[in-house]
């Protein structure tokens, strides 16, 4: 019985899917990929003949349906997501039930919007003396997040946070951060589309940004980043520093 494939088909740019995600799709026989968000140009890639569906038109019920059939009959079957699976991907619902039918899943991790917003910006999340935390979480909207992870409630941790699935409610965003302590002239940032050709990047501050990202007519496929890494100003790591000893180099005196 052949596996099933969950592929990460990266941020946008198709060269942005790993070499193993590009490997994978060009040996699918059937491939089930999230055309809502996915760039269709890696379909490109696929062999003569691929049977193709775009999940955006689909239930899960129907997903597993195709699934399960291509797997019967011992065709290649490749889900492809957007970015990396493992973020809100709802990969879990798919895994469990092919699971309990004794077919195995094999996922491929692909680079996430949220490192290909980082790169848009030249931004290095985790900055000595400014921050080491990288925080992923999501507003609060139709789906509801664990009462203990209110955006307000992680905001209290000063730490640069990315925050997925919320451009929409900007200002309710915005709000929730001052709510947990940010200071009013934090920096954010809101990248849409990243890497794709037509990428948009709005930076300002908590007390901007929410009229920034309106004007510039965002609302939806976005990443909303904040914190004082976006200042850009650290301090020099150790890593390099002539007078740190590491396992490879002594200090110099």
């Amino acid at each position: 019985m052949k596996k099933v494939y969950i592929v990460g088909a990266g941020p946008g740019d198709p060269k942005l899917i790993t070499v193993k995600g590009l490997e994978t799709i060009q040996k699918a026989d059937i491939i089930i990929y999230a055309g809502s968000l996915v760039n269709p140009a890696l379909l490109k890639y696929s062999k003569k003949g691929t049977e193709i569906h775009n999940s955006a038109h689909m239930t899960l019920d129907e997903v597993l349906e195709v699934t399960i059939a291509g797997v019967k009959v011992k065709k290649n079957v490749v889900r492809l997501h957007t970015g990396d699976p493992s973020m809100y991907g709802a990969i879990q619902e798919q895994i469990k039930p092919l699971n309990d039918l004794g077919i195995e899943v094999e996922v491929i991790p692909g680079v996430s919007s949220v490192f290909a917003a980082a790169a848009a910006l030249n931004l290095e999340y985790t900055l000595p003396d400014v921050s080491q935390t990288l925080i992923l979480t999501r507003m609060e909207g139709r789906t509801p997040v664990p009462e203990k992870e209110k955006l307000h409630l992680l905001a209290q941790h000063q730490t640069t946070m990315a925050i997925f699935l919320s451009v929409g409610m900007i200002q309710d965003v915005v709000d929730e951060l001052l709510k947990g302590g940010y200071s009013i002239d934090t920096p954010i940032a809101v990248v849409q589309k990243a890497s794709w050709p037509d990428q948009k990047e709005v930076v300002g501050t908590l007390a901007d940004i929410a009229e920034k990202v309106k004007d510039a007519n965002i609302n939806k496929t976005a990443l909303i980043l904040v914190g004082d890494v976006l200042k850009k100003e650290f301090s020099l790591s150790k890593l390099y520093d002539p007078s740190f000893t590491t396992e490879y180099r002594e200090a110099k005196k």
